[in-house]
């Protein structure tokens, strides 16, 4: 994997560890809040190797573990992915795929298979 170069409007570069595909998908957010369970809809806006970046209608804090959940059309049923919220703008995250185990892995490599069908890489 190499390093993306990425120009900011204040012209000074940065790099980036994955190339991000642009996106505008469904998603569904589990977050487990106060003993109850929540379901949320969502939009994934952006995906690289470590996580995505989406749009939903609910109250996240940076550090709060959820799972993201996308049904790909031709699949029996959705692929869900556990995540940590990294970083919040309004109702827009960043959350990062969790990899603390054999299934998370499984899990965050069959989301990010499948969306980067869906995607537009942004250079």
């Amino acid at each position: 994997m190499g390093v993306n170069p990425v120009v900011h409007p204040s012209g000074y570069d940065t790099f980036r560890r994955w190339t991000r595909y642009r996106l505008d998908i469904p998603v569904r957010l589990v977050v487990n809040k106060s003993n109850k369970t929540a379901i949320v809809q969502g939009r994934g806006n952006e995906l690289n190797e470590g996580g995505l970046t989406l749009f939903a209608g609910i109250e996240l804090v940076p550090e709060e573990h959820i799972c993201v959940e996308f049904t790909p059309p031709y699949a029996g049923g959705p692929i869900r992915a556990r995540c940590v919220v990294r970083n919040r703008e309004h109702y827009r995250y960043g959350v990062e795929f969790l990899m603390e185990n054999d299934e998370d892995n499984n899990n965050a490599d069959r989301i990010r298979g499948v969306l980067r069908g869906y995607g537009v890489p942004i250079h």
